[in-house]
């Protein structure tokens, strides 16, 4: 689709806007609620479950969701999403004023505010080559992965902070205001509508999911990098989780060491969030991908083969590794967006957020099991291995090549 309008700046930066106030208040307030779990429960089994419920529906219902992003105005979903997110969080404000929150309630918001994300995730994916011209899709991916990896810094410190004078309810009250405003800001631009007559909306809603699978399958390119993927997660998300126990346990460390781990990796992104934003009209995406997670694969064999005086060289490997993830991520958003058509954005990027849901427990519970037996610097050596070899597939495997030159 061309894009003819000359104003697309304003309209997604104009979004853009609107999604990082909306992006640092939820961080903080997930922040907050873990705080809150942590000092209520101190149990490590309702914390498990509290992030289970924050991804199982995209995993559960992902594809499903996808047709409805499909049929639906993109717009009215987003913000029907972010408003739904609000309602909860007033929800959980007014019963805050009364009585102490019941942990049972704050999983039945957590589950609301995970389908709102669920429908706003890939309707503003699948919204954005709409408004932007395909030569500047990378551009956008890039400061989209700046705006992410700023909150990740910005949000924990803020919300210790605000957890430390505030009540909850205070914080959740935010939240609903960062919703409201990403509303706002999404209701002021007009989003271009889809041509319906070219999609199969004839009532047969498995139908409809089902030609969202066979659309990414017909592209081998899309489908075996899909599946490199798929592999990349399983292998790659469980780290998230062993940062800290690296830190502290492998490095001897306090908490203060594990702050700063996580805060190189979110500062590494930021960097390549703006580095890939400048770079907006590079082509030569497969060879940035391949070079994303060959960067990931090297810098944790080097962290798994420190000594346990090595601290800092491990900062300076979660920085590189943290550097490397926009370059992977939001590459692979601009090529579903470049090579699937409009019209079938809902449904494939659902589909691939659903299949990512559903390989990071599968890793974790993996990861958990192998880092306990054999010690978590083994762990980390033995995923870079791995992930160097997942790097290889993207240049050995001829369609993922092709990609480059259609």
């Amino acid at each position: 689709m061309t894009i003819k309008t000359t104003k697309w700046k304003q309209k997604f930066y104009t979004i853009l806007t609107g999604q990082a106030i909306s992006l640092i208040t939820s961080a903080i307030l997930q922040m907050a609620i873990l705080f809150y779990l942590i000092e209520t429960t101190g149990s490590a089994a309702v914390l498990s479950a509290a992030s289970l419920v924050g991804f199982l529906p995209y995993a559960l219902f992902g594809p499903a969701i996808g047709v409805l992003v499909d049929r639906w105005n993109r717009k009215f979903v987003m913000i029907g999403a972010d408003s739904i997110i609000a309602l909860s969080g007033i929800l959980l404000t007014i019963v805050a004023i009364y009585m102490e929150l019941p942990i049972w309630l704050i999983m039945v918001v957590l589950f609301i505010r995970s389908i709102g994300t669920a429908f706003h995730s890939p309707a503003l994916s699948a919204a954005t080559p709409l408004l932007v011209p395909e030569d500047q899709l990378t551009k956008c991916a890039g400061y989209s992965q700046s705006i992410q990896s700023i909150s990740y810094i910005v949000s924990p410190a803020i919300a210790a902070f605000l957890y430390s004078i505030w009540d909850m309810n205070a914080i959740i009250a935010i939240d609903v205001l960062g919703a409201i405003f990403a509303c706002i800001t999404v209701a002021m631009v007009t989003i271009p509508e889809l041509n319906r007559e070219k999609m199969n909306q004839n009532g047969n809603f498995i139908g409809e999911m089902k030609e969202g699978f066979h659309v990414l399958k017909e592209n081998k390119g899309l489908f075996a990098l899909l599946l490199v993927g798929t592999l990349y997660m399983l292998v790659y998300m469980p780290i998230n989780a062993l940062y800290s126990l690296m830190s502290m346990d492998y490095f001897n460390g306090k908490p203060i060491h594990a702050s700063v781990v996580e805060i190189a990796y979110a500062s590494g992104m930021l960097i390549g969030g703006v580095l890939l934003g400048k770079l907006g009209e590079y082509n030569k995406r497969i060879l940035l991908m391949f070079g994303s997670i060959l960067l990931m694969g090297i810098s944790l064999t080097i962290s798994g083969l420190l000594p346990a005086n090595g601290y800092i060289i491990f900062v300076v490997c979660c920085l590189a590794m943290g550097f490397s993830v926009p370059f992977y991520s939001g590459v692979q958003t601009v090529l579903f967006q470049i090579k699937i058509k409009p019209e079938y954005l809902g449904r494939v990027f659902s589909l691939t957020g659903s299949i990512m849901s559903v390989a990071m427990p599968v890793g974790l519970i993996l990861s958990g099991a192998f880092a306990d037996k054999i010690g978590v610097n083994y762990w980390f050596f033995m995923s870079g291995i791995l992930i160097i070899g997942i790097a290889c597939l993207c240049l050995i495997i001829p369609a993922i090549r092709q990609l480059d030159k259609e």
